[in-house]
Parts: C-alpha cells; sequence; structure tokens
C-alpha cells in the first residue's frame, strides 16, 4: 500500500497570476514484523507521478447552450478512457477551459516500508483564467491533480480542490509591469525589485476601492418623490461594508419601510442562449430592512460575504450586478437598483 499526501502551500486561495506551490508525499506505511518476514517482495515501485492544474466548467444545460465540442475535446476524453494515462479531468462533470501543461513528479521511485519521499510541484496561474464560481447557470471549479501508478497496476488520481480569485485589469498590469524589463539599465544604479502580481493586485485594489464616486438617486412614484438615495462609492472589495443614505427630508409620499438586496446578475452571452428572450438570473447574498416611517434620514450598512466571486467577465457570462432596493407605502412598492464593481 502506498499513501500520497498533498498540502497546499499558503493556502488554497490564490490570485490569478500566482504562483501555487504543491508539496507532495509518498509514504509506504511500515509492515507488521511477522508479515514482513513472510513478504520475499516489500519493496514498492511506483512507475511514474505527475501534476496539473485544470479548470473545469459546468452549465444548466436547460439555459446555457454551448458550441459543438472541437477535436481538442473529443481527443481528451478518447485518452480518459484508458487506466494507464494520466487525464486529470476524467470523471468530471463539464469541458475544461484551461489545462495546465502537467508535470513529472517522479520516474521509477522505489521505496521500503517505513520510508517517504517529498516533491514540491510549482505552477503560475494564467491572468487571464476564469475565476471559481459557483453560479445558478454556470460553474467553474479548480483542482490540483496529482497521478500516479504502481508498476502494474492502474492510474491513481488525487484531487485537491482551490479557490482562484481574478482581478479586473491585473493582465494588463502585469503586461506593463513585465515591459520595464526591456529597457537599459544602470550598472551604478539599484535596481529595484519587480513587483509580484499579488502586490500589483493589492495596489489596484486599494487604488479602486478608495477611490469616492457619490451617487444620488431620486426615488419617485407616480405621487410625488419619496426618498433620496446616496451611495458613496461604486467600487469595493471583498467583506467590505456598503454604506449609503436615504434622505426623506423633502419626500412627498410618505415611506414606510424599505428593504435593500445585495444580489448577483449573470448575464450570459446571447450566442450560448437557449432562447433570445432568456432573462438574466438573480442571485441574492444579503439583505437589510428597516422600518423608516417619522424618519428624516437613516443610513445603510450592508456587508458583502468574503465568499462572493469579484466582478468578472468571460466568453459565457458577462456582468455582475448589484444593490437592489424596495421601498414600500401602505402595499405600494418602488424598486430603484443601481450596479457597482466587486472586487
Amino acid at each position: 500500500m502506498v499513501e500520497v499526501r498533498a498540502q497546499v502551500l499558503g493556502g488554497l486561495v490564490h490570485l490569478a497570476g500566482d504562483t501555487v506551490q504543491v508539496c507532495i508525499t509518498i509514504t509506504v506505511p511500515s509492515l507488521d514484523p511477522a508479515l514482513r518476514a513472510q513478504s520475499s517482495d516489500v519493496c514498492e515501485v511506483l512507475a511514474w507521478g505527475s501534476a496539473q492544474i485544470h479548470c473545469q466548467c459546468s452549465v444548466n444545460e436547460h439555459r446555457v447552450h454551448l458550441p459543438a465540442s472541437n477535436p481538442k475535446q473529443a481527443e481528451e476524453r478518447v485518452v480518459a478512457n484508458a487506466d494507464t494515462s494520466f487525464a486529470p479531468h476524467r470523471g468530471e462533470r463539464g469541458h475544461v477551459v484551461l489545462s495546465t501543461k502537467p508535470k513529472i513528479l517522479f520516474c521509477d521511485l522505489q521505496l521500503l516500508p517505513g520510508e517517504s519521499r517529498s516533491f514540491v510541484y510549482k505552477e503560475t496561474l494564467p491572468c487571464d483564467a476564469p475565476p471559481t464560481y459557483r453560479g445558478q447557470l454556470l460553474k467553474y471549479a479548480y483542482k490540483i491533480t496529482i497521478g500516479t501508478q504502481r508498476l502494474g497496476g492502474p492510474t491513481k488520481l488525487l484531487r485537491v480542490p482551490i479557490r482562484v480569485i481574478v482581478l479586473q485589469g491585473l493582465s494588463e498590469a502585469c503586461i506593463y509591469s513585465e515591459s520595464g524589463d526591456l529597457a537599459p539599465s544602470n550598472p551604478f544604479l539599484h535596481t529595484p525589485h519587480r513587483d509580484t502580481p499579488r502586490h500589483t493586485a493589492l495596489q489596484i485594489i486599494q487604488n479602486v476601492s478608495t477611490r469616492k464616486n457619490v451617487s444620488q438617486y431620486n426615488i419617485t412614484n407616480t405621487r410625488g418623490k419619496v426618498v433620496r438615495f446616496c451611495i458613496y462609492k461604486t467600487s469595493f472589495r471583498l467583506g467590505e461594508d456598503i454604506v449609503a443614505t436615504f434622505d426623506f427630508s423633502s419626500a412627498e409620499v410618505t415611506c414606510v419601510q424599505y428593504s435593500v438586496t445585495l444580489q448577483s446578475e449573470e448575464i450570459i452571452a446571447e450566442s450560448c442562449r437557449h432562447r433570445p428572450s432568456q432573462k438574466p438570473m438573480l442571485v441574492p447574498y444579503s439583505k437589510a430592512h428597516e422600518v423608516c416611517l417619522n424618519l428624516s434620514h437613516t443610513h445603510l450598512l450592508l456587508p458583502i460575504p468574503l465568499h462572493v466571486t469579484p466582478t468578472f467577465t468571460t466568453d459565457l457570462v458577462t456582468k455582475w450586478k448589484q444593490v437592489e432596493g424596495e421601498l414600500k407605502k401602505n402595499g405600494d412598492e418602488y424598486v430603484q437598483d443601481g450596479s457597482f464593481l466587486l472586487m
């Protein structure tokens, strides 16, 4: 028996452009002395070991229509039928949208009972990779697959799920930072250390999320003005609170209560829709409700969960939309919605 253990160094959450490092340990458990005396061949031999990162996409087939499979996907399905080949996507639902080159960890590894060997697998995620996403219409899932084969046995796979976060504008920033290496260098000056993609991403998030952009909305109905809604910025970080205010001081219609919902909107590309008139899918995350009768001013504090996916765009899904409010007056409803960027 051979045990394979994998530990992702640095955690299971990574940013597109980061280098993923996995420590893979191959161990042969110790045998009982009585069994070891009866066995003539106690050495375990592994023919090979490989590792690869792939992103699997699965869709709601009732609402999303994918293009016909290309020859590459057909070839992958044929290879996946072989028990002795390394097919990381074997048995997975959906199709592969991103796959790194497989790397060989070892060949002809021989271990005695009680021995173990460790290997480090490193791979850099592309900056333009899709994010990890679990929506109603489609899902993107990342997995690190480690495959080994004992001499004369079938291939065994170990899959480790990871989460990948994509930041809009990071790929352009990475290209801009790499182009600086082409400039002539001065040997008498200190060469500054080039920023990593994670450091660049943190700078982008800091610059965008701290930028003030006050937006005001006058919510009205046929009887007159209900409230003035004011939000101070339109770009937020994961885990941040959305702060806004309601101004009822100049209202012409009395408002009894209000509710505000944070939700995402999945807009599928027209070429992948089953029907041209298909409506987007809305998914709520958090909600705030308050009675505002006889109040002239009040504020809104709506938290953004850490598990949601930031704003992204792919060939299938094209938009994230947030903040939908609902005001009520004696059974009447007035709806106001808006959108912002989530990072």
